[in-house]
């Protein structure tokens, strides 16, 4: 079970107690430098990055504000983050922010994923057991495949569960395109600010999902949350 399970890195360090220190006392350029080495090692949490958001807008740098914004909506959507990205981008309309209930459920699972995983191991040991218990009385015939389920069921959780891959639209204008290559055809033509779930990479080219169908964009023109 301990090989099945990953390390997950959004966790809290040491070094993020006195960042948090340090933006009370509002010395908001030591406190960004420790979080942004956090960051850049998979370290942050929803609060952190919202200051992280905060202190980027007071030092003028909105492009990083968005981005951290960005970030935290994948974690934690909700309006008023939509709302604070149009203000930082000027932009009246947003899209890419939609989320429906499954995303919401597979939101809720990826948060949630540790705590499934150990759930999940926890009844197949309970399943092992059994089967040991059952083997030794020889009371019935040993069914294996409630515990065969459960290996499974581990491992996909343990690799496939994740949070769609996203990208925020950084560059203006940006050109979206319905093939990878100057030469497609333009379907929109869109301002920094915009969102989008990025399906694959193609050299230069990130495939991504817009207004419900498949387009490309250029990769330089996308940061990706």
């Amino acid at each position: 079970m301990i090989v099945f399970q990953p390390v997950y890195s959004q966790g809290v360090t040491n070094s993020l107690p006195k960042a948090d220190s340090l933006f009370e006392s509002r010395s908001y350029k030591e406190a960004f430098e420790i979080y942004s080495e956090n960051y850049q090692e998979g370290l942050y949490s929803p609060a952190m990055l919202l200051k992280m958001a905060f202190i980027a807008e007071g030092m003028g740098d909105k492009e990083q504000a968005t981005h951290y914004l960005g970030k935290y909506y994948d974690l934690n959507p909700n309006e008023q983050i939509i709302s604070k990205i149009k203000t930082l981008t000027g932009q009246t309309t947003l899209f890419g922010y939609e989320v429906d209930d499954r995303d919401r459920f597979v939101l809720f699972l990826v948060n949630y994923k540790q705590y499934l995983l150990i759930a999940l191991s926890a009844i197949l040991l309970l399943s092992v057991i059994m089967i040991f218990w059952t083997s030794r009385k020889n009371e019935s015939r040993v069914s294996y495949w409630p515990t065969a389920a459960l290996m499974i069921l581990i491992f996909l959780v343990n690799n496939f569960l994740d949070k769609p891959s996203t990208g925020l639209i950084t560059h203006s204008p940006t050109y979206i395109t319905t093939h990878p290559s100057a030469g497609g055809e333009l379907v929109d033509q869109i301002e920094p600010g915009h969102r989008v779930k990025i399906k694959s990479s193609k050299d230069i080219w990130f495939e991504v999902e817009w207004k419900n169908q498949r387009a490309y964009i250029r990769k330089d023109h996308i940061t990706r949350l």
